[in-house]
C-alpha cells in the first residue's frame, strides 16, 4: 500500500466518513484531485461508482474530459455515470452565476444517484490547498468563525477524504501510480476570485512565508473547534433570553458583553446575516420593524423580538424524503444505519430509532395539521400531536414550524419530540436506522 493511501485510510477512519460494503458515489471531473480520489478509494476496497458532469462550457475540451473519465473508469473497473447539463437554461430560470448554477446542477444530480443506488455518500476531492483558498475567500466576504473554520470532512451526505493532503502530495501519488489526468484550461485564467487567489496571491505568500500553509491550516483547525464550541454553548445560554416565540432583546443588550455577536449566533441558523443583526441591535428600541429570511421573520416590539411568520405559513411545506442518506432540507436530520447488535438506545427526544424496513416506504416531512394523531412508542392507543405540543409547552410559532415524519396519513415521528410505534426495533430486527435532529 502506498503511504498516501494509508494516510487517507487513517483520515477516513478517524472521521467515520465511509464504511466498506456500501456504494460511494465519487465525483470525477478528470482532474488530478478527482483521479487521485477515485484511485485511492478503489485501492482501499470501497465500492466506488464514478459520476461525471459535462457542462459543455469549454467546447471540445469538455468532451475530452468526458472521454478521459470513461477510459479511466474502464481501466479501474469502476462504473461511470455521465450527465449532460444545460447551464444557460439553469441560469435563465434561476438567475444564478455560472459557478453557482454548475454547483446546484451537480449536487442535485448527485442526490438522485445516491437515492437510486442507496449509496452511503458522495465523495469529492477537496484537499488542504482548497481549504486555504476557502479561508481567504471567506475572509474577503467578512465571514465569521463559521466560514473561517473551512470545510468539514463531512457535510451531510458529502464527504471529503482528501482534506488531510496537499495538491503536491496528490501529484506525487499520481506519479507513483503512473496515473494520468486532464487539466482544465480555465484554471489558468483569472476571471474568478478563487483563481486569482490560486494563481497570483497565494504563490507570492508562500514564497515570502514558506510556513504560511501549515500555519493557516492550523489556525483553521482552531477556528473549527471554536465554531463547534459556539454551536454547542449558544443554544443553552440563549434559553435564558427566550420564551416561546419571543426573544428578549433588551436583556441581551443589557447582559451580554458582545450582544451583536451573541444575537448573530442565535439567529444565524435561521439564515439571518451579520448586517441584519447589526440593524436589529441598532433599532432595538423601535416597534414594527421586521427582518426576514427564507425561513423566518422577526418583528421588533419595544425591546423584544417576536417570531411572527416564516416559510411554513406560505404553504403546506410538504417534502418527500429518503432515509437512504442524511436529510438536509427542509430540516437537517442525520441518518445512519447499524447492525442490531449495536443497538444501545438513548433517552434523547432528538433521536429516533426505526427498523431499516422503514427506508423502503414513501416518506414525507411536513408541518402539523389539526387533528393529526400519533401512536407513541411504549404507550397504548394514540394521542393528538397537538397534545404532545401542549405537554412540551410549545409556543404557537413552535407548533407552526414543527416537523412531522409521515408515511401516508401515519405520523412516524414528531421530529425532536416523540416517535411512534411504527417500524420498531424488535428481536426480529436485523438492521436499524438512527435518526438525529441536528
Amino acid at each position: 500500500m502506498f503511504s498516501f493511501e494509508r494516510e487517507i485510510e487513517d483520515f477516513i477512519a478517524s472521521h467515520g466518513l465511509l464504511e466498506k460494503g456500501r456504494p460511494v458515489v465519487t465525483a470525477l471531473s478528470g482532474g488530478a484531485d478527482s483521479v487521485a480520489l477515485l484511485s485511492v478509494l478503489s485501492s482501499l476496497g470501497y465500492e466506488c461508482v464514478a459520476a461525471h458532469c459535462n457542462f459543455h462550457l469549454r467546447g471540445a475540451e469538455s468532451n475530452r474530459d468526458m472521454r478521459f473519465c470513461q477510459n479511466l473508469c474502464n481501466k479501474l473497473g469502476v462504473d461511470l455515470y455521465v450527465k449532460d447539463f444545460d447551464v444557460d437554461a439553469r441560469r435563465k430560470a434561476t438567475g444564478e452565476s455560472v459557478e453557482m448554477a454548475c454547483r446546484s446542477l451537480r449536487y442535485e444530480w448527485f442526490d438522485t444517484i445516491v437515492d437510486s443506488l442507496r449509496a452511503q455518500a458522495v465523495a469529492v476531492g477537496h484537499h488542504r490547498d482548497d481549504q486555504e483558498e476557502t479561508f481567504f475567500l471567506n475572509l474577503l466576504r467578512r465571514s465569521s468563525v463559521h466560514g473561517l473554520g473551512g470545510m468539514r470532512p463531512r457535510n451531510g451526505f458529502v464527504v471529503r477524504p482528501l482534506l488531510c493532503t496537499s495538491r503536491a502530495e496528490i501529484l506525487k501519488y499520481l506519479g507513483e501510480r503512473r496515473l494520468k489526468y486532464v487539466t482544465d484550461s480555465t484554471n489558468a485564467e483569472c476571471d474568478f476570485r478563487r483563481n486569482r487567489l490560486r494563481n497570483i496571491v497565494l504563490p507570492v505568500l508562500h514564497k515570502e512565508f514558506p510556513e504560511a500553509s501549515d500555519a493557516i491550516i492550523a489556525s483553521m483547525a482552531h477556528l473549527a473547534d471554536n465554531r463547534d464550541l459556539l454551536d454547542s454553548l449558544v443554544p443553552e445560554r440563549a434559553a435564558r433570553y427566550t420564551e416561546g416565540d419571543v426573544i428578549f432583546l433588551r436583556d441581551i443588550i443589557a447582559s451580554e458583553r458582545h450582544p451583536r455577536a451573541f444575537l448573530y449566533e442565535m439567529l444565524r441558523p435561521m439564515g439571518f446575516n451579520a448586517s441584519q443583526v447589526a440593524d436589529i441591535i441598532a433599532s432595538a428600541g423601535a416597534s414594527g420593524r421586521t427582518f426576514s429570511t427564507d425561513t423566518a421573520t422577526v418583528e421588533l416590539s419595544r425591546g423584544i423580538l417576536v417570531m411572527t411568520k416564516g416559510k411554513p405559513e406560505t404553504g403546506d411545506c410538504k417534502t418527500a424524503v429518503s432515509l437512504r442518506r442524511d436529510i438536509l432540507t427542509p430540516v437537517h436530520i442525520a441518518v445512519t444505519e447499524h447492525d442490531v447488535a449495536e443497538f444501545r438506545p438513548e433517552r434523547n427526544p432528538s433521536v429516533a430509532y426505526f427498523d431499516s424496513a422503514i427506508a423502503s416506504q414513501p416518506l414525507t416531512l411536513r408541518h402539523w395539521h389539526r387533528g393529526d394523531r400519533i401512536r407513541p412508542y411504549g404507550m397504548n392507543g394514540s394521542r393528538l400531536v397537538s397534545d404532545l405540543f401542549s405537554d412540551a409547552k410549545y409556543s404557537a410559532w413552535q407548533k407552526r414550524t414543527a416537523w412531522l415524519l409521515t408515511s401516508g396519513d401515519t405520523v412516524l415521528w414528531a421530529v425532536g419530540l416523540r416517535q411512534s410505534d411504527s417500524f420498531p426495533v424488535t428481536p426480529a430486527t436485523r438492521r436499524y436506522l438512527r435518526l438525529e435532529l441536528k
